[in-house]
């Protein structure tokens, strides 16, 4: 008897009963029908009992469609386990890849697995898996286990497992057509469209209130196919799967509430921006002070009101998106015990991130009295009053007239995995072979060159006109002088010498091979006097190779494209781990009073690493159900994640970091002179150094061949009620505890720890620029390379109900509600330094990051009617959260504008329809957010996961979002 996949039965009942949303395993079997064997995600012993001692949460295919939502990535944030990662809506920090963080843990924290098999590494550039590798259309369903299965499924299962089960045992063919778009009414922000309409009045070029959506933008629309058949007898079968999917970009400056980069004060938002500004912001080092121009070449005082540069209206909202799908499936079954089987999946995505444009974001450049690009009013403005003077000067100045830049990924993929199952008298086996190549290119475009920059201020006077020493030289007779110094006065050859293109090339790949065994050793009589089921138990082995390689051309790699981050190192590295596993499932009593089952269940893991390092992982179950209507279960386990290919080998380099401000920094610091100095600040620089106004700063950032494995420990208790045959509750607690962390110490804890101590630990890591800043040239950088320390728990309760019932000649209804309530998420940064818990706060700029709301969840009734149409309404709720300087915490606590204290809570109705035209033929379409709601703003919103004002991937962001998909089979 062939064993079925992952709870396949339990799933077809609930999705029978429209009941997949974030449904638990736990509804009520049909007595009457003959139970099989299954595997549980989370245990590799097949089973009759499809509940694993760790709750599992199960989105079916139809709940998939029912979303309207064609990325993975954006279906599991809708879970409220999930928290928003790599997504569409990450623009500055983007890698072109989707990933998946369950309980907020860190992507790199949780393992993904297709038919429970793991994918590679997502690119050359992020570690973690990318779900722009699963197609939507062929998902049967997805199984989530949070809270560890270290033990079973190896190293990266430490916030849990995502578990994509696709459809590869179709028959027929079938042709899906989907497509989506946002209709938005602005002015639904209060204040934030009057806040850009005024300064629009003043500066129409930068600011400007966009109209309402009155037909649909930010559309997507996807094609797939799905052909397949059995053959021989129906011993085998061959599934084939292609589809494509096209995502339209949306621009910040398309919504009033994201057309200006905030800032805050007492008074409330305003539009901020960047110093590096469309006129230039020049500084005179030898005056300290700071100028603009105009059209005419006059200078003026730069003002940080009036000419900070509004650098959100051209950043993507939504990245565009071109996506190809490729899969294929056969398996075959020589006889009634032996199946041979293999599995193709490839894809290819391009996607590009536009950010603000680039330009020259602050290097020193030594500029001529006889310069003649400079008007009298400039040469009296920098001291340059006769031949032969010259001073040094700091320019910022955006290419405006270049365009933004852009980042362009493309990522492409094939995976295979071939073997044989079946069984050997009374044990099943699995023998397998994976392998698994991702090429990731990367361009960055619109970018200044560093050094051909400073040839192009290195300016002679020849008969009045400039021209590039280099030219003179012969050094780079190419050079064409830039003229700063109007505005208006670029021309394009300036910008064909100086922006350049910057390119890297790269690649992940991943070998696994694989065997493991199963039995019932009831079959031979060993089991326990009070039980009816048999000892079940469950080995293998397993070896895994992990490589990855990164070629950045030569002037990313010297650091030479201007406001890029940083030099981009090569990265070359791979390791292998080699497992061996077990585990052992107990049933103690059956059938007894109070006890119609209890079991418990055991798995060990031990690993070596290539890198030198050993671990075992184990972890230990408890199921006790003492009548039919009721379940305990608990759970502990020991998780251990190996130090992966970037954290252990990238070369460190210069990248960014966001601070509210330095505290150094200003004519009034918000530091006293003498703790400055621990910083690096001189006497005469305290009170004159210029902050950073975009709140960004320089960071050096790298790998540590050295590092350890991380530990985790993860524990669950949870109840489940079955009072009736169509209803059933979960609740479940969880804590999770990573310790040796790896991670960097923060640069701001890093900067304020020097403050406040004077230690050498921390100041020695400091270093500040000629003019004593951490940001505006090269030398200004805190270090910030990977180290074990530290430690993060998180805790929390999930609960879940589902209901199922019938009304006479109204067809069948169903309640599915999936809630998460987080209690603790604490982050001890440095050992013996304290923990802060970020549970209920956001700071995006800050320690905390991304929002925690303490309470969200997700409720859908659906009314399948007996006139072959089917309903859906979909509540999803997400708490309000504080600003983490609002909480009493000592190592949180701080200054803070009252505007940016509170991001209010969030109600979203979601409808879906679907019409079954005829058995064949079926049209489903909805709208997501009906009513239109804005998402909370702040101006803490930093980068990452915050874009735009807000965190676009957490909630509803570009507006009421209509989808459609139409389903013909044949």
């Amino acid at each position: 008897m062939m064993v079925e996949t992952v709870l396949s039965r339990s799933v077809r009942m609930i999705c029978a009963s429209g009941l997949a949303l974030g449904a638990s395993a736990a509804f009520a079997q049909e007595a009457q029908q003959p139970m099989q064997k299954v595997e549980v995600t989370g245990s590799r012993i097949p089973t009759q009992n499809l509940e694993g001692t760790s709750p599992v949460t199960v989105i079916g295919a139809k709940d998939i469609k029912t979303d309207g939502v064609r990325d993975v990535e954006s279906l599991l944030n809708n879970m409220p386990s999930v928290f928003a990662a790599q997504t569409g809506n990450v623009v500055n920090g983007a890698s072109g890849t989707a990933t998946v963080d369950l309980r907020g843990l860190g992507a790199n924290r949780t393992l993904v697995l297709v038919n429970g098999h793991r994918l590679p590494m997502g690119s050359a550039n992020s570690v973690a898996a990318d779900l722009n590798q699963i197609p939507a259309a062929l998902i049967k369903r997805v199984e989530i286990l949070t809270g560890g299965a270290g033990a079973v499924y190896g190293a990266d299962a430490v916030a849990g497992v995502v578990n994509f089960i696709m459809n590869d045992r179709f028959e027929g063919v079938q042709v899906e057509l989907n497509g989506s778009g946002y209709q938005h009414k602005q002015h639904g922000t209060a204040g934030v469209a009057s806040i850009v309409a005024g300064r629009a009045a003043s500066n129409p070029g930068q600011f400007h209130v966009p109209g309402d959506v009155n037909s649909l933008d930010g559309k997507s629309k996807e094609f797939a196919l799905t052909m397949g058949g059995n053959f021989d007898n129906n011993k085998g079968n061959a599934t084939l799967f292609f589809n494509f999917k096209r995502t339209d970009a949306l621009l910040q400056s398309e919504r009033d509430w994201s057309a200006c980069s905030l800032s805050s004060s007492a008074a409330g938002f305003a539009c901020g921006g960047s110093g590096t500004n469309a006129t230039g912001r020049i500084t005179n080092l030898t005056t300290g002070k700071v100028y603009t121009t105009d059209a005419t070449g006059t200078p003026r005082a730069y003002s940080t009101a009036t000419d900070a540069y509004n650098f959100g209206p051209i950043n993507h909202l939504q990245r565009p998106d071109d996506r190809y799908g490729l899969a294929a499936s056969l398996h075959y079954d020589i006889d009634d015990k032996t199946r041979v089987y293999a599995d193709i999946a490839a894809h290819d995505d391009h996607t590009d991130a536009q950010i603000a444009p680039g330009g020259l974001f602050g290097d020193v450049y030594t500029v001529k009295y006889d310069n003649p690009f400079l008007t009298p009013a400039w040469r009296t403005a920098l001291g340059l009053n006769k031949a032969g003077d010259s001073t040094d000067v700091v320019i910022q100045r955006r290419n405006v007239e270049g365009g933004g830049r852009v980042a362009d990924f493309t990522n492409t993929s094939i995976r295979s995995i071939i073997g044989v199952k079946g069984e050997i008298g009374k044990w099943t086996y699995d023998v397998f072979a994976q392998a698994a190549k991702v090429r990731s290119t990367g361009a960055s475009q619109n970018y200044f060159s560093s050094e051909r920059a400073k040839r192009a201020f290195d300016v002679v006077n020849q008969n009045g006109t400039a021209v590039c020493a280099s030219v003179v030289n012969q050094t780079d007779p190419a050079c064409v002088p830039y003229n700063v110094w109007k505005v208006g006065a670029v021309t394009p050859a300036m910008l064909n010498y100086l922006q350049i293109p910057g390119t890297q090339s790269g690649f992940t790949e991943q070998q696994i091979q694989g065997a493991n065994m199963a039995a019932d050793l009831g079959e031979y009589g060993l089991q326990l006097p009070g039980a009816k089921s048999g000892v079940g138990v469950s080995f293998g082995v397993e070896r895994r190779t992990e490589k990855l390689e990164l070629n950045p051309d030569a002037a990313s790699q010297a650091g030479d494209l201007s406001g890029s981050g940083g030099p981009a190192t090569p990265q070359k590295g791979s390791y292998t781990v080699k497992d061996v596993f077990g585990e052992v499932r107990l049933p103690i009593l059956e059938g007894k009073e109070f006890a119609e089952n209890l079991a418990t269940n055991m798995s060990f893991r031990h690993t070596n690493i290539s890198t030198g390092t050993s671990a075992n992982t184990f972890g230990i179950g408890l199921d006790w159900q003492p009548m039919s209507s009721f379940k305990l279960r608990a759970s502990h386990q020991k998780a251990v994640r190996a130090p992966n290919v970037i954290e252990l080998f990238s070369p460190a380099g210069l990248g960014l970091y966001d601070n509210d401000a330095d505290p150094c920094a200003g004519d009034k610091p918000s530091a006293s002179a003498a703790a400055c100095a621990r910083t690096g600040v001189t006497a005469a620089q305290y009170g004159k150094i210029q902050d950073s106004p975009a709140g960004q700063y320089n960071a050096n950032f790298g790998g540590n061949t050295k590092l350890s494995p991380e530990t985790a420990k993860s524990n669950t208790v949870g109840l489940v009620l079955t009072p009736m045959r169509n209803l059933s509750f979960t609740i479940d607690y969880f804590d999770i505890k990573v310790k040796d962390t790896i991670s960097n110490v923060s640069p701001t804890t890093t900067l304020q720890k020097c403050l406040d101590t004077g230690n050498p630990l921390f100041c020695s890591k400091i270093h500040r620029d000629a003019l004593g800043t951490l940001w505006l040239l090269p030398q200004g950088y805190i270090e910030a390379t990977n180290v074990n320390i530290g430690s993060l728990r998180t805790t929390g309760i999930d609960v879940s109900a589902n209901y199922a019932f019938k009304v006479a000649d109204y067809g069948s209804f169903g309640i599915a509600m999936n809630g998460t309530y987080l209690d603790k998420f604490e982050v001890e940064e440095l050992p013996g330094e304290g923990s802060y818990d970020c549970a209920g706060l956001y700071n995006g700029s800050g320690k905390c990051g991304q929002p925690r709301p303490v309470w969200r969840h997700k409720l859908r009734v659906n009314w399948n009617s007996p006139w072959n149409v089917d309903f859906a309404a979909t509540w999803r709720h997400f708490d309000s959260v504080k600003l983490e300087k609002d909480s009493n915490q000592a190592l949180l606590k701080g200054s803070f504008n009252a505007v940016d204290n509170n991001m209010s809570a969030r109600d979203y109705l979601d409808l879906a329809a679907t019409w079954n035209i005829t058995k064949k033929i079926a049209l489903l379409g909805g709208i997501n957010n009906l009513f239109d709601k804005d998402p909370p703003i702040t101006s803490l919103y930093g980068t990452g996961s915050g874009n735009g004002n807000t965190f676009p991937s957490l909630y509803d962001a570009q507006g009421r979002k209509f989808f459609l998909n139409l389903t013909a089979k044949f």
